[in-house]
């Protein structure tokens, strides 16, 4: 019998996490051929998250982990806490908002079993249930990473995914601090089977990806893999650099030859303000760079755990 470890980022999900129990026990429950291992990660919930997790760890059914964090972390340290606690054949990611069916676990696994070239499955979104202004920003996302990343995204892919223990090894061996963990699984290689879905609407609450939290999602994600931000910096400056010394000369003929006077205060304060405006543009990406290397710099641990439950006291 296989085992998968199934992680389950928590955040603000009191009103889902039970309804996801229920549905993993529908799906799992009788089946003989997979044995599962629930890991629920509390990433700081300020609701009482913790406290329905908890409840479902009083079930046996299921070897069941909970991992609460100190504060809130973020769904990327979620995810690389859950690789550490992950003991399972096969590890998959699953929020618990009930978008992503339970039951599409099961032919995860069994793509697995039957493809043995196939190391990773991951589902990617056929249409999109979310408002038109986050589609957008997904989609030109998707194509600003592959243009100009090192990596390239599958367009909708989502962390919906099931791995083999090769590939969670080799994601786990990438400890760097700032994580983006679609490129990550872009980067580290192996292969990748994609299946198309329609996610279903969030059973209660609302998500947490605002638009900006998505725009402040892909700058970062860029940034992980790509230096072409400072190489079109470079490109921007030589450019103003040669339009300048070709002004100059426009200029200089205009005065010794034809006697037109140079153009006055209206034209500086626009070269001025145009100059200035790149400068801080070019400066502002070199400084997410190093923004970077100084987390990266000061090694401090992805996450902290507050507290760890399980119904199993071996696991603890």
């Amino acid at each position: 019998m296989k085992k998968i470890s199934m992680i389950v980022p928590c955040y603000n999900e009191e009103e889902n996490v039970k309804l996801f129990f229920k549905d993993v026990l529908k799906t799992y429950k009788d089946n003989k051929k997979y044995n599962i291992e629930l890991i629920f990660i509390d990433d700081g919930s300020k609701d009482n998250t913790l406290k329905m997790l908890k409840e479902i760890t009083k079930d046996k059914t299921f070897k069941t982990k909970v991992i609460s964090f100190s504060r809130n972390f973020g769904k990327e340290a979620v995810i690389y806490a859950g690789l550490k606690e992950s003991s399972g054949d096969y590890t998959v990611l699953i929020d618990a908002d009930m978008q992503q069916p339970p039951s599409l676990t099961i032919k995860m696994a069994e793509i697995l079993d039957k493809d043995l070239d196939c190391d990773c499955v991951c589902y990617y979104q056929n249409s999109r249930i979310e408002g038109k202004s986050i589609s957008k920003i997904k989609s030109l996302f998707y194509k600003v990473m592959n243009k100009f990343s090192e990596v390239e995204l599958k367009q909708g892919a989502s962390d919906f995914r099931m791995f083999r223990n090769n590939v969670k090894e080799a994601i786990l061996s990438l400890d760097e601090y700032c994580r983006f963990t679609k490129g990550i699984f872009s980067w580290v290689g192996f292969n990748t089977c994609y299946l198309p879905y329609v996610p279903n609407e969030r059973a209660n609450g609302t998500t947490k990806w605002s638009p900006l939290k998505l725009f402040k999602y892909g700058i970062g994600g860029v940034m992980s893999f790509s230096t072409t931000p400072l190489r079109l910096a470079t490109i921007i400056g030589f450019g103003l650099s040669f339009f300048s010394l070709f002004y100059l000369i426009i200029i200089i003929i205009q005065k010794l030859f034809f006697g037109i006077d140079l153009p006055g205060y209206p034209t500086i304060i626009t070269c001025v303000l145009l100059i200035g405006g790149i400068q801080l543009f070019c400066l502002g990406i070199i400084g997410e760079y190093i923004g970077k290397m100084y987390l990266e710099a000061k090694n401090r641990p992805i996450y902290i755990v507050k507290e760890k439950i399980s119904n199993d006291k071996k696991s603890i």
